[in-house]
């Protein structure tokens, strides 16, 4: 039977609000099975835009819900063979029938052994057609769809697209500027923080570190060795930093701001700061030993830890921001860097730093820091902490 206009009032309904795609889809799936449709199996897949990951496909099989993730660089050996790869060329529809062995698609063939009977995939014609996206349906029943089936299966896609589009754009969306500017920075410019000049005054642990010896070493090395190097180092510091609730807010060539920002009437997160210095310590000397094994130069790092107030919102020029954090807290803490560097330290922290966090730390004295009025007691973490 055709399409009834129900489907439409009923999709009308459902996709407004804040359901996620994978819901979304489940519901599709199960109200086409409610009007008659004999589905046994859909998948939706979907390009994205993400550093980390390729695509998403989210499946439905006989009620059943599964997402897989496909990093970037996965193996494509099934993709080259599949259903998928002909409807991302040719931005049409594929039907086959599964009444005979399909060795030249393994999809297919596993389908089939699966009890499948007919499997139709149809591009979903979204506005931006810079990354590909598909859904697929496959049935049990014998002799396979009907051509009504097939027409509305069409048309319900069609009328689906949009409602998934939306959804994709607002996680591509949101996954650049977490790439871009921070998960929690993100949050703030996607809620529509984009004044510029209006900065939000908060308190936090500040964490800066640098690499050492990285103006010779860029000097020294071919731009892919000192790239590849710089991202190693870059790992390190995130992989130790974001799982203790720090965020990433820039990198400054060879150095890393982030913080740590204290909750409403919640004490500073020093121990989460330290735990995050010195998981950089031990993943900086795992990744030497690495080093050392090919022959390459071995990093050196220092890492400074301060606290206090920093204005945290938009700078910049009218038509180009950056959502960063400025203040006298962060100045110091950089300057930090300047004495752990003379002093052969990898790990130091200000006095203000060791008041707030209520711990004893070895003490390196009291020095001058660059355009910072009057000394400043400086003490560090010994490396057997």
């Amino acid at each position: 039977m055709a399409l009834s206009d129900k489907f439409v009032d009923w999709l009308v309904a459902t996709a407004v609000g804040d359901k996620t795609l994978p819901d979304l889809h489940r519901e599709l799936c199960e109200k086409l099975v409610d009007l008659g449709i004999p589905l046994w199996r859909s998948s939706l897949g979907l390009e994205l835009l993400n550093p980390e990951i390729e695509g998403s496909q989210f499946r439905w099989v006989a009620y059943e819900v599964k997402t897989l993730v496909m990093p970037r660089g996965y193996d494509t050996g099934e993709y080259t063979n599949s259903p998928a790869k002909i409807v991302d060329d040719t931005r049409k529809s594929y039907r086959r029938k599964l009444d005979k062995p399909a060795d030249d698609m393994p999809l297919l063939e596993e389908l089939r052994q699966s009890g499948a009977t007919d499997y139709f995939i149809t591009p979903f014609p979204f506005i931006d057609q810079q990354r590909t996206a598909h859904i697929s349906f496959a049935t049990q029943k014998q002799g396979g769809f009907s051509e009504d089936e097939i027409a509305d299966l069409t048309r319900a896609s069609l009328l689906f697209s949009p409602y998934a589009e939306r959804r994709v754009l607002k996680k591509i969306t949101f996954d650049l500027l977490t790439t871009y500017v921070g998960r929690r920075s993100a949050a703030k410019v996607y809620d529509g923080a984009i004044d510029r000049g209006k900065a939000e005054i908060i308190t936090a642990t500040i964490l800066i570190a640098d690499l050492r010896g990285f103006t010779r070493y860029s000097d020294t090395h071919q731009i892919d060795n000192v790239l590849s190097t710089l991202n190693d180092f870059f790992d390190a510091l995130v992989e130790a930093i974001e799982p203790h609730g720090g965020e990433v807010l820039k990198f400054i060539g060879d150095a890393v701001l982030a913080i740590f920002p204290a909750g409403d009437k919640q004490q500073l997160p020093c121990g989460p700061a330290i735990a995050a210095a010195l998981d950089t310590r031990r993943k900086i000397a795992k990744l030497n030993e690495e080093r050392a094994k090919a022959g390459r130069t071995l990093l050196r790092f220092g890492l400074a830890l301060n606290v206090g107030e920093i204005a945290y919102g938009n700078i910049g020029s009218r038509t180009r921001l950056d959502f960063t954090a400025i203040g006298p807290a962060i100045n110091h803490t950089s300057r930090l860097l300047e004495v752990a560097k003379r002093r052969n330290r990898d790990i130091v922290v200000s006095e203000s730093f060791v008041r707030a966090a209520g711990s004893e730390f070895p003490n390196l004295g009291y020095h001058s820091l660059r355009d910072v009025a009057g000394e400043q007691q400086v003490f560090y973490i010994a490396e057997e902490a």
